[in-house]
């Protein structure tokens, strides 16, 4: 399983129809969050998305709409009496926020809250996938993330080992993951019987950011990519002059990088009433496009290849 849920695509400030950024993949049970906008616990609570599991924290930059949601967040989990430690990642400076947010409310937290901060080019190893830290074009210093799987064993061919004397059981496990057995003599080889390692699945987040290279180098044949596009193209000049992206820009992002789909999120509150200006300047460029909504969830399913 791995589902990405919107819990809010505006940017700036809330409004009736959009809270700030966050975004919740679940992978496996495991939740991990992408910036954290105020109000994201109480998005949580309205999704039904748990919190609980809920491991590590990464915020792309410490503009206010991208964190305000922290304090809520930790308060509530102590309040539900949790233990485990929670981790916080983030660009230089994310130990000094923490500090204040820590100290608000005259609150003591009942778990340990560890940050560490991140720059391009940082991979952070977890068990099955990674996430990698990528440089992005913000007004002030931002990073964004990809998490990609590790790849996957091959297909195994049943027939094909039956075909070969193999009984099914333990043989077929050992073959799958890249040993041999001998059947009357004879020496099977994994590769007989098992096709070429698959891909696992491949989300970008880019935070606050105008397109960039490196955005474009780093999302190459992603399954998902989850692009700043904050305003539509006749406002082009001022996403430039606020280093922001329109959903035109963010969709060449996605053409040239290869990407199966594009999500656009951080809408500016000007679009309360309708962002189809938006979705019609991405489609043009890039037809595989959606605007992103609060609680809308999508789940990335694997390919065989890319």
């Amino acid at each position: 399983m791995l589902r990405v849920l919107f819990l809010g695509t505006g940017g700036s400030f809330p409004t009736p129809v959009r809270n700030t950024s966050a975004i919740l993949i679940n992978r496996d049970g495991e939740l991990i969050l992408f910036d954290c906008g105020e109000g994201a616990q109480r998005q949580m609570m309205r999704a039904k998305s748990g919190m609980g599991s809920l491991g590590s924290v990464f915020l792309t930059h410490l503009h206010a709409d991208h964190f305000l949601g922290l304090p809520g967040v930790i308060q509530t989990l102590s309040f539900q009496k949790r233990t485990e430690p929670l981790a916080i990642f983030g660009p230089k400076g994310t130990k000094e926020l923490m500090v204040h947010i820590m100290a608000l409310g005259n609150f003591k937290s009942r778990f340990e809250v560890q940050i560490e901060e991140v720059s391009s080019g940082d991979v952070i190893k977890r068990s099955g996938y990674e996430i990698k830290v990528i440089r992005t074009e913000h007004s002030i210093r931002s990073v964004g993330y990809v998490l990609e799987e590790d790849m996957r064993l091959g297909r195994f061919d049943r027939e094909r080992a039956i075909e070969l004397g193999v009984p099914p059981g333990p043989m077929f496990s050992k073959l799958h993951h890249g040993g041999s057995v001998t059947i009357e003599g004879r020496e099977i080889k994994s590769e007989e019987v098992v096709g070429p390692p698959r891909p696992g699945r491949k989300i970008v987040y880019t935070g606050d950011t105008r397109p960039c290279r490196a955005v474009i180098e780093a999302a190459k044949d992603a399954d998902l990519l989850i692009h700043d596009s904050t305003m539509a193209d006749e406002l082009a000049d001022w996403a430039a002059e606020y280093r922001h992206s329109t959903s035109r820009e963010a969709a060449q992002v996605a053409k040239e990088a290869g990407v199966l789909r594009l999500i656009l999120t951080h809408i500016s509150p000007r679009y309360s009433d309708g962002t189809r200006r938006l979705l019609d300047d991405a489609r043009k460029v890039f037809s595989n496009a959606t605007v992103a909504e609060d609680l809308m969830e999508i789940e990335v399913q694997y390919r065989d290849k890319k």
